[in-house]
């Protein structure tokens, strides 16, 4: 009986070793395919900085194009974006595809996307659609403007007028914007201003056109100084009144430029 006992106890012990080694070419044999699986694919950790990249270089290139970085016919290849924000081909190509189907930029081959002239059609919708919420905006804000907001008001407006002096078109935009949505920003609309922001970005290149006519003649700087003297005063139709004239001033040198561009 004891021997029977010992017999069947070394029979049962005897399989743990190829039970062990099964299980452990079970587990080799999941982990290939697991690696199978995952070669060649990106882990969510890399999605999510993908994700975060493809954002920073949208959100880059967005802010380039409604400060007039770009003038309109300008090429942005996939490359040079990439090299220029230091980020992937990958996030800047992303990033270029959203602005692509925003209308901020177009395709006009399978590999070359520019910025944009506006037609005189799109111009006149983009205005109109500026001068009614961008008005909001302003009439809203206005009463809400300090001290310091008028103080750097006065100093983007100095920059601005020295850079048109100097006929550095480019810098006048940077600060101009700036200037603008200074005001826009008092309003405390985040919707509103998102989607002034979308129309910046489709007529910001077209900004360019503006000079050096508008520079000469000084329209945007007596615009302006105009509606700061309404923040002042506290006086919001007289702001309002101020940046509209500003954007149906700056409408009839860009139409007049597109009419040109028909022309030619």
């Amino acid at each position: 009986m004891r021997y029977r006992y010992a017999v069947t106890l070394r029979h049962r012990f005897s399989s743990i070793p190829f039970l062990l080694q099964q299980k452990c070419e079970d587990v080799n044999a999941w982990g290939s395919k697991l690696n199978e699986t995952t070669t060649g694919e990106e882990s969510p950790a890399s999605d999510l900085q993908s994700g975060r990249l493809s954002d920073f270089a949208y959100s880059s290139i967005k802010e380039q194009l409604t400060r007039g970085a770009y003038k309109p016919g300008h090429k942005l290849p996939i490359r040079s974006v990439a090299e220029m924000l230091n980020v992937g081909a990958t996030p800047a190509r992303e990033a270029i595809n959203r602005l692509v189907f925003e209308g901020a930029l177009v395709m006009v081959g399978p590999k070359t996307v520019i910025v944009p002239h506006l037609d005189l059609a799109a111009l006149y919708e983009v205005t109109q659609m500026r001068l009614a919420l961008e008005g909001l905006a302003t009439e809203k804000g206005a009463l809400r403007a300090t001290n310091d907001v008028v103080d750097k008001l006065l100093a983007l407006q100095e920059k601005i007028t020295f850079s048109l002096d100097e006929k550095r078109y480019s810098d006048a935009l940077h600060d101009n914007k700036e200037f603008h949505f200074t005001i826009y920003r008092l309003c405390e609309m985040p919707h509103l201003l998102s989607t002034i922001e979308a129309l910046w970005l489709r007529v910001g290149a077209s900004f360019h056109d503006l000079y050096p006519e508008f520079a000469e003649a000084k329209y945007g700087v007596h615009n302006h100084m105009a509606a700061i003297e309404g923040l002042v005063d506290k006086d919001p139709s007289a702001v309002r009144a101020a940046m509209e004239n500003d954007i149906r001033d700056g409408y009839r040198r860009l139409k007049k430029a597109a009419q040109e561009r028909l022309r030619r």
